[in-house]
């Protein structure tokens, strides 16, 4: 069949309007076989690798997918929670408490829901849910604040595979990034005043994010310019000097050379100057996985420390905090204009800062 089955047609029903946020994705598993699914879908995406397939996929499947998934599995299992993977749990709280906040201030119904770019939920078994609940306008919201060719541009891909597959689609519309949202930049700047006032300032923050090959900018990805962006903004919100931050890049993979300057190279050599204290914030990453607390919080550490420094300290990502979805609404409110009716509710904002730790627990 061409098109997916049509749900009943009822000429009196209300037309419901959808926010779906979408997250890279996770292995079901902290497993060598879980981690193996996930992986062959993840380094599958033409838009995540972009070797030719006829040289891609035999090192793929010959050898990527027969070495890596046991090495990720354990890092995977170092992170682990008793509710699963931390950047799935992060990203369903996220729904739940964005749903809520809006409850009392749209009149007309509105679905808050969560997907995975890769892995479970999938993106098209989302839209196939909110489009049986009678939702016929979808925004999609990736859950990354800087435009990456291999993570936004990933997720409208299988969004236009649902699209494709479906007879009556649904409006849809794709929040591009949020690199410089005052709102995401005001939520990382009082992160980070809340845990200096816990534990005092550093000598030096590296603000570190998901790396790219460095090819990717000449061929006019715009990611690069955006990380640089966010950090200069956040810089300027905690009125550091330039000699006291840095950005940084991780995660790379493979021989290629990626942008730089990386991560683990500026922790090893802050780590050889002797610094006495370093923090990392990962401004990319709105909730914690395994690239925050494994890769930086236990690697990065190792690093840090072994090369001869100091104190190390990793700020956790957003996650659930209630300036975090509060900016989170912003984003969607300013995305969903002309769709949705809302209704005032004064002391709302007041009560999501004093519940949103505890909604998100129940929930």
């Amino acid at each position: 069949m061409r098109y997916l089955p049509e749900p009943k047609q009822e000429h009196s029903a209300i037309a419901k309007t959808a926010v779906l946020l979408v997250n890279l994705g996770t292995p079901d598993a902290p497993t060598p076989q879980a981690v193996r699914r996930y992986l062959k879908q993840f380094l599958s995406d033409p838009r995540v690798i972009e070797i030719p397939r006829a040289l891609w996929l035999p090192i793929l499947h010959g050898f990527v997918l027969n070495t890596r998934p046991r090495k990720s599995a354990r890092k995977y299992a170092s992170i682990w929670s008793s509710e699963g993977s931390p950047l799935k749990v992060h990203t369903e709280r996220q729904a739940r408490l964005l749903r809520g906040y809006f409850d009392s201030q749209i009149r007309m119904p509105l679905s808050v829901d969560f997907a995975m770019r890769y892995g479970e939920p999938s993106i098209q078994g989302a839209l196939a849910r909110l489009k049986s609940e009678g939702c016929e306008r979808v925004l999609v919201l990736p859950m990354y604040p800087q435009y990456a060719a291999s993570t936004t541009a990933s997720t409208l891909d299988e969004v236009g595979g649902f699209l494709r597959r479906a007879r009556n689609v649904p409006e849809v519309r794709l929040v591009k990034h949020f690199s410089e949202h005052p709102s995401y930049i005001a939520a990382l700047a009082n992160l980070v005043r809340e845990h200096w006032g816990q534990s005092g300032r550093p000598d030096m923050l590296v603000m570190s994010f998901h790396g790219l090959p460095r090819y990717t900018l000449a061929r006019g990805d715009p990611y690069h310019s955006e990380c640089q962006a966010t950090a200069r903004l956040l810089a300027q919100k905690l009125e550091l000097a330039e000699s006291h931050w840095e950005i940084a890049f991780q995660s790379r993979f493979g021989r290629a050379e990626w942008i730089g300057p990386y991560t683990v190279s500026t922790l090893a050599d802050y780590g050889r100057r002797g610094v006495r204290r370093l923090d990392v914030i990962c401004p990319g990453f709105v909730a914690d996985c395994l690239e925050t607390l494994e890769e930086i919080g236990i690697e990065g550490r190792e690093i840090f420390l072994g090369a001869g420094g100091g104190e190390f300290h990793l700020l956790p990502c957003l996650n659930e905090r209630a300036d975090w979805i509060r900016a989170l609404a912003e984003i969607v409110r300013q995305h969903l204009a002309g769709w949705v009716i809302e209704s005032q509710s004064p002391g709302l904002e007041q009560n999501l800062a004093e519940d949103s730790p505890s909604r998100a627990d129940s929930s």
